[in-house]
This record gives C-alpha cells, structure tokens and sequence, in this order.
C-alpha cells in the first residue's frame, strides 16, 4: 500500500469556536514522509507545527497544538477527516489561530479532501501498531487497546440526561465506514454549560449552527439529531482525531469507556513514551491483511517490521 495525498489545493473559510472570528484554511498536496504538517500565518511570517502527542497543550473544549510559542486550536474534526479518508500526507495552511468548527462535524472537511481528489506517491505507507495488551484508566474513565491489523474502536459513554443514558457503537474505520458513520456527527453540549462558556468570553463561536445543545429534557436545535446515537459517532470522530496526532496513522483495537480529549492525549503520550514495549513501526507491503475487509478500489497490504 502507498502514501496518498491529496490531488490539488482547495480551500474554505469559517468560523473559529474559541474567538468567534473569522479564519481561512488552504488544504494543500504534500510530499511523500510529510504526514500532517500544518503551516500558521500570521504578523511575523510562516510558521510550521508539526503534531506529536507531546504538541497537544490543552484540551479543554477541543485539542489544541503548540509549538515554540505558536498555538493551533480545535485540530481534531479536520485531523479524523485526514486520517479517516486515508491520506497520508497533507500541508494545511491556517489564518487565525484554529481551525474553523464548519457546523461541528467532520462533513466539511470530508467534502473538501473529496473535492481535492487523491494522488498517490511513492513511498510505502507507515503505521504504528499495537503489539500487547495495554489498558489505560482515570477517574472511572477507560482505554484499552489490543493488537489488530487497522483501526476498530469499541465505544462507551454514558451521560446523566434522558436523550442520551448509556450509548455504545463499534465499528473498523475505514475511508467508507468514517464516510458513512462519523463525518456528519457534530459535536455537542449543554446548555447551561454554554451559558457559563458565554458568560466567561470562552466558546465566543459556539452557535446551534455548528453543535448539538441539550436542555434538561432535550435538543434545543430546531432540526434535531442526524442519528439518535450522534453523540457516540462523535465521541468516536474525536477519538479518531486525537489518535491522528502522530507521524503515521496508528492501527489497533480500542475499547473505550467515557474517554475525552485530555484522557485520548494522556493514553497517546503513554504510548508513545512507552513505544519499545507497546508500539511497532510497519511498512504496508502488497499481499491483504488477514482481518482488513478491502473497500471497493482499496488496495489492500500486509505489515513488515521495518529495520
């Protein structure tokens, strides 16, 4: 299997959820090894971030990245749209401190890397793959992972209002699957949480035109939900995310109870400090993957430890 990027440049504007103002994203083809490399604009020039677990420096509301002083918020729904689509390499271009919240889900992003087209180099595609066992818990909060060839994510959460209660969705994330099951699954919060946020100059564009928002009994959005278990299918898009915070896509069977932004970063760091015990590096040969359903045009691959 080899690296893909995506065909041409294409480019959208909106607004960010932080400042409430309007910013410009460029989604633009990159060369082979590149991974997910984001340049910033701004007063002083152009500046490169490069995620890592170790970038992500905040996670309250969304993820954010930083790196020698320059900050990049609410990463997650376009970096799950990158590595749920399967491309590897991709320069995004960003002009105003965040990425924009489009209506809350993955669904733009997904329509502009589609818009783009796909190109394919080179370079055989990388992964990191669980090799062991591994369960990571705080405060009642869950992750486990298992070795498995791809991405399978077994998900839980449960939340004390009456549309919601005890939610669970398993799935392997494919380009299809994510297409189909998690890009149009928008974020989501409660109301007297987003009066608090308002009150306190945080979530400034946050709107019902980009979020889910529950009163005591309900959904406060005119048109309603998507799916009746969007709030899981998004908990798993920001899972998706937060695990796309590395050079490579990362392949393995998670089990995941009640987990958020901070937990997903907290569990990556873990592995990624613990690398030699957890983690191999692999490059995708030709042959299937015992396991990997093949989607229509896919090319499917086998995993060989690289020297």
């Amino acid at each position: 299997m080899l690296q893909k990027t995506i065909h041409k440049s294409v480019a959208c504007s909106g607004i960010g959820l932080h400042s409430g103002k309007k910013v410009r994203l460029v989604l633009r083809p990159a060369g082979e090894n590149t991974g997910i490399l984001f340049a910033l604009q701004n007063g002083s020039g152009r500046r490169f971030l490069t995620p890592r677990p170790e970038s992500v420096i905040a996670t309250g509301l969304a993820t954010t990245l930083g790196q020698g002083g320059d900050s990049l918020a609410t990463v997650e729904h376009l970096m799950a749209a990158v590595r749920g689509l399967g491309i590897d390499n991709i320069l995004v271009d960003v002009e105003g401190g965040e990425i924009p919240i489009m209506d809350g889900s993955a669904a733009s992003f997904v329509y502009l890397l589609r818009m783009a087209g796909e190109r394919t180099l080179s370079a055989r595609r990388k992964v990191y793959r669980v090799t062991k066992p591994v369960e990571f818990k705080r405060e009642g909060k869950l992750i486990r992972a298992e070795p498995c060839d791809g991405f399978h994510v077994d998900y839980t959460i449960e939340f004390p209002h009456p549309l919601i209660g005890r939610q669970s969705l398993a799935m392997q994330v494919t380009p299809q699957s994510f297409t189909a099951m998690l890009a149009k699954a928008r974020t989501f919060g409660f109301l007297r949480e987003v009066e608090y946020l308002r009150k306190n100059g945080l979530a400034l564009g946050g709107s019902l035109d980009n979020a889910v928002v529950l009163d005591d009994y309900g959904v406060v959005n005119t048109e309603g939900l998507r799916f009746s278990d969007e709030f899981v299918r998004h908990k798993i898009l920001d899972f998706v995310g937060d695990m796309a915070v590395l050079d490579a896509p990362l392949w393995g069977s998670f089990t995941v109870f009640a987990s958020g932004h901070a937990l997903n970063n907290a569990f990556l760091r873990h592995l990624w400090v613990n690398a030699d015990e957890y983690l191999e590096e692999v490059s995708l040969g030709l042959e299937p993957v015992a396991g990997l359903e093949a989607e229509p045009g896919m090319v499917t691959a086998s995993a060989a430890v690289l020297a």
